[in-house]
């Protein structure tokens, strides 16, 4: 249970859409988005995927139970219709996804041509709230050099076409292809976060500020600052970990903010490096480590993360919750790895009917690699 008073937090998932027998993906969205209430999930990019997200939260237990009641519900229309609900980063066999309607979407394939045509990846979106948006910048500064940590706890995407890529993460590699995808400088508060928005809009590439895919920006829609750089999790507690850990770092960047400690240096180009490691990796090498920009293994690192919102997480309640669940990605691997070992035994869509289960927080049996 999270302590009195901690900050909001909230989680936006991306999820596929595939057929439960054959695990071809399925351009389902309209009609499963039809049987849903309205405000219980919306469109995205492609027609083979759909996206719900959690109300603001206090605590990760309510938002754990959130979550799961949003991915059931999914489930439920998406298998009125014949189809599966997936939490993956990508999809495993690929294909040609189908455009959603709108004239946005009619924009950006226009703009962007085989780029947006080739965009079906799952992320998760964590918002926690901030004070204002000068408080929302100093967290923002702060966050990011650990973003890269985040996403690779969260690597979920390590098949593209049919093919293993050799990365956990493969989606975000895909998403990096976006010319406004990744890390920023850092914007010292919120006159500087506005004007890096309007030089960005400035060059006239970005539609609109919707599309300023930043790894970690203020959201344009509510008082929180979002984090956008980790993959959809396969397991709903991982999701709840990740969401953890975010409120962890704002509440720690504050305390430092408020403390006048100074922002800690992260260049954009070696943010890109820690990030590209990241997704390589994910928890089963190495990761370039925040404070000292050099690799080391990435039990290490997140042990140090852990280490470094260890207060925040006491403050909030939430530390043996998240610590258990760190512990729980190390000892298992993140959805990567799971993927993997899983369509070795069985095959992809042996695996996609297994992810399908483990997506609704179903029993599922456990496999040969895994510890109890």
């Amino acid at each position: 249970m999270s302590g009195a008073g901690a900050r909001t937090v909230g989680v936006e998932e991306e999820h596929l859409l595939a057929d439960p027998v054959d695990g071809t993906a399925r351009p389902d969205a309209p009609r499963v988005l039809g049987v849903l209430a309205p405000g219980r999930g919306q469109s995205e990019l492609q027609r083979e995927q759909v996206e719900t997200g959690s109300a603001p939260q206090t605590s990760l237990a309510e938002l754990r139970a959130d979550l799961l009641a949003r991915r059931r519900e999914l489930a439920a229309a998406a298998g009125a219709g014949g189809a599966a609900l997936l939490a993956l980063g990508t999809h495993p066999l690929g294909g040609v996804p189908t455009l959603s309607a709108g004239e946005r979407y009619e924009r950006l394939r226009e703009r962007f041509g085989l780029l947006s045509r080739e965009q079906l990846t799952c992320g998760c979106h964590v918002h926690v709230g901030v004070a204002d948006r000068d408080e929302g910048a100093a967290v923002l500064d702060r966050l990011r050099p650990w973003a890269p940590v985040l996403l690779a706890l969260s690597a979920n995407s390590p098949f593209w076409q049919g093919l293993d890529t050799g990365h956990a993460s493969y989606r975000s590699r895909v998403w990096d292809r976006w010319p406004t995808a990744g890390p920023t400088d850092a914007v010292g508060d919120a006159a500087g976060y506005d004007a890096l928005v309007r030089r960005a809009l400035a060059t006239g590439v970005p539609l609109d500020t919707g599309m300023l895919y930043f790894d970690v920006r203020l959201s344009a829609r509510y008082p929180t600052v979002e984090v956008r750089v980790a993959d959809v999790c396969l397991r709903v507690d991982d999701a709840v970990v990740l969401a953890g850990l975010v409120r962890a770092l704002a509440d720690t960047a504050v305390a430092a903010h408020r403390a006048g400690r100074p922002v800690p240096e992260a260049r954009v180009e070696v943010l890109r490096l820690a990030s590209w490691r990241a997704s390589c990796d994910g928890v089963d090498g190495e990761l370039v480590h925040p404070l000292t920009g050099t690799p080391r293994p990435a039990a290490q690192v997140v042990g140090d993360l852990l280490e470094h919102v260890a207060p925040a997480l006491a403050a909030a309640g939430d530390e043996a919750l998240v610590r258990e669940g760190v512990a729980a990605v190390l000892r298992r691997g993140s959805g990567a790895r799971w993927q993997r070992a899983v369509a070795a035994a069985e095959g992809v869509p042996g695996m996609l009917r297994h992810a399908a289960r483990l997506t609704l927080d179903e029993p599922d049996p456990p496999r040969p690699e895994e510890a109890p």
